[in-house]
């Protein structure tokens, strides 16, 4: 079909052989992949609209004004104890998903996070050696050719490197240099656990971002077995008497008709790791002491449902600049800094964006001053280990969930973020960076003491915008990894969940990529079940 069905129209065709739930990150892949058999109907459903034409969404230097934007679920969070209660998260609500609203650092994950997810998580078959091979399958890298053969050079997301023309960037890596951090290459294979570069990120050349939804969607919008679906909202998976999905019943409007959706053979979930556990538990599936609270019948007492939410906590630190600073930029947060804060790791537990723009959101309101030329660097917990949790406000599927982080309930994650404050203060005064560094802003040269820097911390940081691991995916026999390691979700049959709430441990980088691979490989465990 040449064009989505949109809210007004009339959905002619409600039965398929695949219902993909979220046209996000996994979700479009799953489908794309899916459909690459002519012989099955796949519909991929999608509450929020076409991403197609719309400058905001397919720009990436504009992928800031998405955040609480019409394109946004924007979800607050419950009060915390330990952190900024003011914080929200950005869900995307538009095709592409998280893809489509962030700023495209593309990385592939160190070795030991996915190889840890089968060893330490008994997620069977989900370890490096398959995880490498679909992250070259799924890409199109600049770096492809003899001397990075690990790279692919013929898939759907197009990977580049971001050319090195931030002068002030250039210094700030120099400074690095001066700090002991080294100039590194990422996505090369091997770990940096100490090092500084410009990032790669997934962008076509003429500044598109390649989403999910531009990277496997757009093309294949032709294939008459594809069928996609926007402006639909799921409101609750159905069963048959033996457990078995069937469908999805889907709302046109906040308080429009429902539409039932069926599916044939399996319907997987892609939602995201705050509405996928949403949606499995309006459905019956969750902490059954919690489904009772709100009136909803128990189809499976899964108490790992909506546990285990991981993210990557934020904290920022501006300088005013000496010089101007830059005008264009391919999506204004282009270096990343890895380093770590103890000894002995093969991880970094600490990462810095570098921002050559003001990141004000949490400190204006705080009596921080700000500026309109500064830059700024964030650091943030790669292994946070404070978990937390999402569960429903209601049975009704309109009242957003309840997202509770429960940021820096470990006391590991202040630590890491303190130590990150002063290792920014120790890059920037270095030599390299003289020119351009002018006063601090926030927190400010009168905050020293670990007191000072944790209270600061609490009251303005934000997140990365990674949540996942709620519905985790570990070994059959785990009572509290909701999916076994072929994502299927326990206790029931014909459904399996894929998007970054499937991950045991939150990956040490920008994990938008590996969602993309966790979705390419959703779609292969799929394939191996069909008849031959």
């Amino acid at each position: 079909m040449s064009d989505p069905i949109t809210v007004t129209d009339q959905i002619e065709k409600t039965d398929f052989d695949y219902i993909v739930v979220g046209g996000g990150s996994a979700g479009a892949a799953v489908a794309a992949r899916l459909s690459e058999d002519p012989a099955v109907e796949v519909a991929l459903v999608e509450a929020g609209p076409d991403d197609r034409g719309v400058d905001q969404i397919l720009r990436l230097d504009r992928w800031m004004e998405l955040l609480e934007s019409g394109y946004d679920w924007d979800y607050p969070i419950e009060p915390q104890e330990n952190g900024n209660s003011f914080m929200r998260h950005a869900r995307a609500k538009v095709m592409g998903g998280c893809s489509s609203h962030n700023s495209c650092i593309a990385f592939w994950a160190p070795r030991e996070d996915i190889d840890e997810w089968e060893a330490k998580f008994g997620a069977e078959g989900w370890n490096a050696e398959t995880a490498y091979a679909l992250y070259q399958r799924l890409e199109t890298n600049e770096d492809a050719g003899p001397d990075a053969p690990h790279h692919g050079d013929a898939g759907p997301v197009h990977l580049m490197n971001i050319p090195a023309s931030d002068p002030s960037g250039k210094a700030l890596l120099d400074a690095c240099e001066q700090a002991g951090i080294p100039r590194v290459h990422f996505n090369t294979g091997a770990t940096v656990i100490n090092g500084a570069s410009f990032f790669q990120i997934n962008r076509q050349a003429d500044g598109t971002r390649a989403s999910s939804s531009v990277s496997y969607i757009h093309p294949i919008m032709e294939r008459p077995n594809f069928t996609l679906l926007t402006g639909l909202r799921a409101r609750e998976l159905t069963f048959d008497v033996d457990n078995r999905c069937t469908g999805v019943d889907v709302v046109d409007s906040s308080f429009g008709r429902t539409h039932a959706l069926t599916a044939r053979s399996e319907v997987i979930l892609s939602a995201g790791a705050i509405d996928s556990p949403k949606l499995l538990m309006l459905s019956g599936i969750g902490p059954a002491e919690h489904l009772r609270t709100h009136g909803i019948d128990v189809r499976v007492d899964s108490p790992g449902v909506g546990e285990h939410l991981q993210d990557h906590p934020e904290g920022v630190i501006q300088w005013e600049a000496k010089q101007p600073m830059p005008e264009t930029s391919t999506q204004w947060w282009e270096i990343g800094i890895f380093t770590t804060t103890e000894d002995g790791l093969d991880r970094p537990d600490l990462m810095f964006h570098y921002g050559s723009v003001p990141f004000d959101m949490h400190t204006l309101r705080q009596g921080y001053p700000t500026t309109d030329n500064g830059f700024c660097l964030t650091p943030n917990v790669t292994h946070a280990r404070s978990r937390g949790t999402v569960r429903l406000r209601s049975r009704d599927y309109r009242d957003k969930p309840m997202v509770d982080p429960r940021y820096f309930t470990d006391p590991h994650d202040m630590r890491v973020m303190i130590a990150g404050i002063r290792k920014a203060r120790d890059i920037v005064a270095q030599p390299a960076m003289a020119e351009w560094a002018g006063r601090e802003l926030y927190p400010g040269q009168d905050v020293q003491t670990d007191e000072e820097i944790t209270d600061y911390i609490r009251r303005t940081h934000n997140t990365v915008y990674h949540p996942a691991g709620t519905v985790r995916m570990g070994a059959p026999t785990d009572d509290l990894s909701p999916l076994d390691p072929q994502l299927r979700v326990k206790g029931v049959t014909g459904l399996r969940v894929a998007d970054a709430s499937v991950m045991p441990e939150l990956t040490t980088v920008n994990p938008n990529i590996t969602t993309m691979m966790i979705g390419e490989r959703c779609a292969d465990l799929i394939k191996q079940t069909r008849p031959a």
